[in-house]
């Protein structure tokens, strides 16, 4: 539609193309409503993001975690971004099995940043933070349950609050993974707007398993940072 636009304001400014005076021309239907809802996206998005961030504060009463698990929405997009370019790639799942194309399964083909898209980046935005919120909480009764006298004894703590909650974490992002199957090769009525849509979630939910490690290094270097602090000694004058 931009390029239609483009090209009839050329031949008007040319002389190609003469309107009669009282005549305009304007772009409607799907465009317009494509236009009207990215307008409404730039304001739902940053609000969602800021209500996530918010949510996240209120259950950890400290900055610094809360922005270890809003992390989390970093790595989720960026495997949603990921599986978008993989779309458009010609040899992404270019291979057959039992006689099924999982090109043609799946409906591989170049997808544009529809609002459909970005519905599913909001989805995306708002499971990526269980995986940390886990961990995170878990960290918390983890050190407070440590006796931790040297920083060996930290990261241990680290280790062992991070390795207990590994399982939960992968039953999180498996169950989404499975259920955006269905939808991923999803054909008929609504399809069109539901595989676009669950595009990013898929990718994104894939990658998020890296907030298993992405936390718990966070949060130990804070509390290293912290334990260096609280026991340096202060240096004394001669």
């Amino acid at each position: 539609v931009e390029q239609a636009k483009a090209y009839l304001e050329e031949k008007v400014q040319s002389g190609g193309l003469v309107l009669p005076s009282g005549v305009s021309f304007s772009f409607a239907g799907s465009y317009e409503n494509q236009v009207r809802a990215q307008k409404k996206l730039t304001l739902i998005l940053p609000l969602a993001l800021f209500v996530i961030m918010l949510i996240l504060y209120f259950q950890f009463r400290a900055l610094p975690t809360t922005f270890m698990v809003f992390s989390g929405i970093f790595v989720a997009g960026s495997g949603g971004f990921i599986l978008i370019w993989l779309y458009g790639q010609s040899w992404f799942l270019d291979f057959s099995l039992f006689g099924t194309s999982f090109r043609d399964l799946f409906q591989v083909h170049p997808i544009n940043l529809s609002v459909a898209v970005w519905v599913g980046f909001l989805a995306l935005f708002g499971i990526a933070t269980d995986d940390g919120v886990i961990m995170a909480t878990y960290l918390n009764q983890s050190l407070k349950a440590a006796d931790v006298r040297t920083k060996e004894d930290l990261r241990a703590a680290v280790v062992a609050g991070a390795l207990r909650r590994i399982r939960p974490c992968i039953m999180t992002v498996s169950t989404t993974v499975l259920a955006l199957l269905p939808v991923l090769s999803s054909t008929g009525r609504g399809a069109d707007i539901m595989v676009p849509m669950a595009i990013p979630s898929f990718g994104g939910m894939l990658i998020v398993l890296l907030t298993v490690f992405v936390v718990p290094v966070l949060y130990c270097a804070r509390e290293e940072f912290r334990f260096s602090r609280k026991n340096q000694v202060p240096a004394t004058a001669p």
